[in-house]
């Protein structure tokens, strides 16, 4: 029987005061009822309840989530072993192979910061991020021998594993031991520590800096498990995932998803170079569902012969960020029959951390009209406390009325520790409490940010701000244009007019002229290009065109990316 409480002892009634409740008192943090959250913990459970089940596919290679784990573990024991511990930084110059999979937890367990390095990257540039970060040890493909040998010549003391990797080109032996060796001198039940506080940090990832040093973005143990975890939400990611690498994992640590992939004991099909046709064909044979990209990725899909895809088993989804994709590129990778999720985010919070989450109505849209709702930069991620426009004089929200211009800004879960060893970076990061992207944008009326532009992107002609992004749309719907950039160009009258650069489709052909009449009949004049220039543009390791570069062609005064 239950004890019905006696009416004496019942709370005042409305009005009269009292003490509140304490819900403190005897009620304080536990082993029992607190671990810090950390993504190694998706590993171990991938092992522990679908260790049969593949994990990595990587040419024959084929590695089930048990045999990763006991991988992970010798490498973090190795480490250990090689003096390792809170808060050593491991760097990563290595492609997506196995290897960098693996160091996604091997490294962490041990304690260490994973420093995965940008493959595409002078040595020069390369051995600041070592000596700033203060490398340990180097993993190193034997793709990147020679320029590993010249880091360990630079940095004293740098321990440089040789990775070989199955698919990697041979080289003549380097560095102090070879990966498969140092793994075998871990213990395949190192008994791996939680984070002391999950604010320890897990990664470090240098943003690509064209005037100055490269800033060092330090993410913790908490922000990768939610940003994994909302990847989940976002995507609607069932179990058991076929995920192919096409992003690079030294991007935002591939957004998280060597974490999500495990989190939902998927596949990681690996990936060393980006080529269309090997794409398709790995999707194909091995029944890929799921990817992500930037849109010159995308663009590259849509625009391969048609025979390259035919035999695919099913819907492929793609996540889609690094840039606003035009619509155009969205609606032609829908009508080829893939499904795009259009995300946004930087390196500063850990790739993605906002969705262009799709409404149900968008489905009676036209297609061109669904693609342009779609391409927008949407709303927070679940686990993100917030993403908006403000006004960086006052730090107050713009009117949604999609026309007033303001910065995008996150705050919450999902946002750096801060920029290493620069404080005044990391202040000037988070003025106001909010995470300031640089980024310009505007709300809409149903709430979904939209980019207009990076601050440094604006044309102002004649005192009108110009879209490079509105105008870069206007190009890709051109049936001939593969890859569209537009920039400021001097102009005596004007100040600054847009200026286009333009990369043709294989086998296509349009002059300059075609260009500017074809952007007439979609644009108001004053932001139709004055100038096209055709042939390939300038990109990064991870697609995104360098814009800085084709400024510097015209003589641009707008500023430099940093």
């Amino acid at each position: 029987m239950i004890a019905l409480p006696n009416k004496k002892q019942q709370r005042p009634a409305h009005g009269d005061t009292a003490m509140p409740t304490d819900f403190d008192s005897g009620l304080a943090r536990n082993a029992a009822n607190f671990v810090p959250l950390t993504p190694i913990e998706f590993l171990a459970r991938a092992a522990d309840v679908y260790g049969d089940r593949l994990a990595i596919v990587h040419g024959a290679v084929r590695q089930n989530w048990r045999d990763t784990y006991v991988r992970a573990r010798r490498l973090a024991s190795a480490l250990a072993l090689a003096g390792v511990g809170r808060g050593d930084t491991v760097a990563a110059l290595l492609p997506n192979t196995p290897a960098m999979v693996e160091a996604h937890f091997g490294v962490p367990m041990a304690g260490g910061v994973l420093n995965a390095l940008n493959i595409r990257l002078d040595a020069a540039n390369l051995v600041f991020m070592l000596r700033h970060g203060e490398a340990r040890v180097l993993l190193a493909d034997t793709e990147f021998a020679d320029v590993a040998r010249q880091m360990a010549l630079e940095i004293p003391g740098l321990k440089v594993i040789a990775v070989n990797d199955a698919l990697g080109p041979q080289a003549e032996p380097f560095g102090d031991t070879d990966y498969e060796s140092f793994l075998a001198s871990g213990d395949p039940h190192y008994a791996w520590q939680m984070p002391a506080d999950e604010w320890d940090a897990i990664a470090l990832n240098y943003t690509s800096g064209t005037t100055g040093d490269p800033k060092g973005v330090v993410y913790h143990h908490r922000g990768a498990t939610i940003n994994a975890v909302s990847n989940i939400l976002e995507w609607d990611l069932p179990k058991h995932p076929v995920y192919l690498w096409t992003l690079p994992m030294f991007h935002c640590n591939g957004w998280c998803f060597p974490w999500t992939i495990a989190a939902r004991a998927g596949v990681n099909v690996c990936l060393r170079k980006f080529e269309p046709k090997l794409v398709f064909d790995l999707m194909r044979d091995e029944g890929v569902t799921h990817y992500c990209a930037a849109p010159i990725v995308h663009t590259a899909l849509v625009n391969a012969p048609p025979s390259w895809r035919e035999g695919l088993r099913g819907p492929v989804r793609g996540m889609v960020a690094g840039a606003p994709p035009p619509a155009a590129v969205l609606a032609q990778m829908e009508a080829m029959g893939f499904e795009l999720t259009h995300v946004y985010g930087l390196t500063e919070v850990y790739g993605p951390a906002a969705v262009c989450a799709e409404q149900d109505e968008w489905r009676t849209l036209p297609e061109h009209d669904r693609a342009t709702m779609k391409a927008r930069q949407g709303v927070r991620y679940h686990l993100q406390s917030q993403v908006a426009v403000l006004n960086p004089e006052t730090m107050q929200p713009v009117p949604a009325d999609g026309e007033t211009i303001g910065e995008i800004m996150f705050r919450g879960n999902i946002c750096m520790k801060g920029y290493l060893k620069n404080e005044k970076a990391t202040r000037e990061a988070f003025a106001g409490g909010w995470f300031h992207t640089g980024d310009l944008g505007v709300c809409m009326p149903d709430g979904y940010i939209k980019i207009k532009d990076r601050s440094k992107d604006i044309i102002i002609s004649g005192g009108e701000n110009i879209s490079s992004v509105e105008v870069e749309d206007a190009l890709y719907r051109h049936p001939a244009v593969l890859a569209a950039a537009v920039v400021a160009q001097p102009d005596a009258k004007w100040g600054e007019t847009p200026c286009a650069f333009v990369e043709l489709k294989d086998g296509a052909t349009a002059t300059a002229e075609d260009l500017i009449a074809h952007c007439k009949t979609l644009l108001a004049g004053f932001k139709v290009p004055k100038a096209v220039f055709f042939g390939p543009l300038p990109k990064t390791s991870t697609g995104k065109i360098q814009k800085y570069e084709l400024r510097r062609k015209v003589n641009s005064t707008s500023a430099i990316d940093v």
